[in-house]
């Protein structure tokens, strides 16, 4: 790589920044950034992007910036890869000559030195000159970014970038994509907020019993008595044993979106007046379905499994002969139900209500959660949880509808508006692993040197050659 003339001492973040480019083995006569999505996979990253949302406020607060002047607005994610694109028709086609445009990687290691990677590599708003871009293609540009943190994981997701020619960007603008990358960390805050009280809601009354709640993200939500908000911690994604800020241990028991964390030594805590209990059902890829009672571990049977989750479908209740039509059919009998309905309160008590037949509980069902989180728009959440089929053994003609609703929405939201994570971890599904539409999807949007492309590649081959 062939540095810029150094005879007028660089800033210390622009040489700092070579050096990085020049390990990435960044060669200064590159013509320009390297095209990583074609137009269809730039429209699905966006979709999949937590910015989609929020892109119009984006827009207006540098519309006086992009639309007005000689200026160039990019919004990128997490890897450099520019997502969008503003600016008037002149700076547009000099920006298309370098690649400053939609499906081109900005990162340092594709093209050394400049606002965008930069930005991403340091963490912090860079300013980036003429001549102290590695490419001698760019030294006619000047560029501001600013990355952008997502305040749930704590990770960058992206980062927002001005670019114009030499003479027609001045210093300053790196405090307007500081202001606009911290009025988008806002904005995804509140939405954050909004989620984690709606968590709130749903599991109210254990942080009471001793219990923390935690997101998958490792945020505490609520911790009793205990002030230990800002705190973040390491949670398996199965569950386990997990140390609390105190230096005490206890148990994480997932909860859907959430990990309950109680005393290994506890017991399950009883029902109060002011609560009502928890009922967690795990019924999503599983021939053993099983529930949960406030922590207590209840083992169910196919057929109880399939009432309780007609029941969680049908909060408002179901008759017998309704309940009957769902389990058996035209060739059901609720005589039958009614035998079933008495094991299952034998096992759940009192929640399993009659007349009709409901459930007197709060009720965290893992198939209802990825439903709401695919109406929410949240693909990346629900692929995540989805397990596999709806208690995939059941005949129940009302299961294998739920069923088969499920897993088709699932499929389609991860190939239109997932993302290369959610597209992978959909893929990795038993539903997911032979579908070669994904794995097409996957080789389109993954970067060529993402570790995961040999796997895809060589599952592609298996599927068009059996």
């Amino acid at each position: 790589m062939v540095v810029q003339n150094q005879a007028i001492a660089a800033r210390p973040p622009i040489t700092e920044s070579w050096r990085r480019s020049r390990d990435a083995g960044v060669d200064a006569a590159v013509a320009a950034a390297p095209l990583v999505f074609d137009r269809d996979t730039v429209a699905d990253a966006r979709g999949a992007h937590p910015l989609d949302p929020h892109l119009p406020l984006l827009r207006d607060l540098l519309r006086n910036v992009a639309d007005e002047t000689e200026h160039l607005m990019v919004i990128t994610d997490e890897a450099g890869r520019a997502l969008w694109t503003q600016g008037p028709p002149a700076v547009r086609r000099a920006a298309e000559r370098i690649g400053l445009m939609e499906g081109f990687c900005w990162s340092e290691g594709a093209v050394g030195t400049n606002g965008i990677g930069t930005a991403l590599a340091t963490g912090r708003a860079e300013y980036v000159y003429a001549t102290e871009h590695v490419a001698q293609v760019l030294h006619r540009w000047s560029c501001a970014g600013a990355p952008i943190t997502d305040p749930d994981s704590g990770r960058l997701i992206g980062c927002i970038d001005v670019s114009a020619t030499v003479d027609a960007l001045h210093p300053a603008t790196v405090a307007l994509v500081a202001a606009a990358a911290r009025l988008a960390e806002s904005r995804l805050e509140n939405d954050m907020r909004r989620r984690d009280e709606r968590l709130r809601e749903r599991f109210l009354g254990h942080p009471r019993d001793g219990g923390v709640l935690v997101t998958a993200t490792g945020r505490i939500l609520a911790a009793g008595r205990e002030d230990w908000r800002g705190v973040r911690l390491e949670v398996p994604s199965e569950g386990g044993a997990v140390t609390l800020p105190d230096g005490r241990l206890a148990l994480a028991e997932p909860l859907g979106e959430v990990y309950l964390l109680r005393p290994p030594s506890g017991a399950a805590p009883v029902p109060g007046p002011d609560r009502r209990p928890l009922l967690t059902l795990a019924l999503l890829g599983t021939d053993q379905p099983s529930a949960r009672l406030d922590g207590a571990h209840l083992p169910l049977t196919l057929r109880h499994a399939e009432i309780l989750a007609l029941l969680a479908l049908h909060p408002e209740g179901l008759s017998g002969d309704r309940l009957s039509w769902h389990l058996y059919g035209d060739d059901g009998s609720p005589v039958t139900v009614r035998a079933e309905i008495h094991r299952l309160r034998a096992q759940l008590g009192g929640v399993v209500r009659a007349k009709p037949y409901r459930l007197d509980c709060a009720i965290d069902a893992d198939f209802l959660t990825v439903r709401r989180l695919l109406d929410e728009g949240d693909v990346a959440a629900a692929v995540r949880l989805y397990d596999g089929e709806l208690l995939p053994r059941s005949d129940a003609p009302a299961v294998r509808a739920e069923r088969d609703e499920l897993a088709v929405r699932l499929r389609r939201s991860a190939l239109d508006r997932g993302g290369a994570d959610a597209l992978w971890t959909y893929a990795q599904t038993e539903q997911g692993r032979g579908d070669l539409e994904a794995l097409e999807r996957l080789r389109d949007v993954l970067p060529h040197d993402d570790p995961r492309r040999p796997a895809v590649a060589t599952r592609r081959a298996r599927l068009l050659s059996d």
